[in-house]
């Protein structure tokens, strides 16, 4: 996304260009309980809080290597020029699979998949804006009561619901 930028860098960046200037950014007001936020968007349903740890990893959206690979392949020669193959990877630096080691099951390769995944929703702090849909139509100028007043008991209901 940027080549020589961090998390900071990233950060510094959208103050200097967004703060005072977007109506939208915001700099965050410190809550009690929460994670630590380092910008604020102000969206329709209100100002969302978010964290910058993490974000451009988290945010990276690289090319499919089979993408990659059919470019490469291209008789397009500019186009096989701008994706090169990878360098080789030293050995060493590989770490390598031990010889003759026990093959992993799909429910064992599945139970740490699952684990993995457990254990990043865990660590990470969602935010989440909740809407009201006012009929199943999505028709302006009409509502349905009895699917709003479910829709916002379901909503409330599950505020603090940590399963979620």
């Amino acid at each position: 996304m940027f080549p020589k930028s961090s998390d900071t860098t990233f950060k510094d960046k959208l103050y200097s260009q967004h703060l005072g200037k977007t109506k939208a950014f915001e700099k965050p007001k410190p809550a009690k309980g929460k994670a630590e936020a380092h910008f604020s968007l102000v969206h329709y349903a209100g100002t969302v809080d978010y964290n910058i740890t993490g974000w451009l990893e988290k945010n990276k959206d690289p090319l499919n290597d089979s993408v990659c690979q059919l470019y490469q392949k291209s008789g397009v020669k500019i186009l096989a020029a701008l994706y090169p193959p990878p360098p080789p990877e030293d050995k060493a630096k590989k770490g390598g699979k031990k010889k003759g080691g026990s093959m992993q099951t799909v429910s064992s390769q599945f139970r740490e998949n699952l684990h993995k995944l457990m254990t990043n929703l865990r660590s990470t702090h969602p935010h989440f804006v909740r809407c009201l849909i006012p009929n199943e139509s999505k028709t302006p100028g009409t509502g349905n009561i009895e699917l709003n007043t479910s829709s916002y008991q379901y909503s409330t209901s599950n505020l603090n619901n940590p399963n979620l």
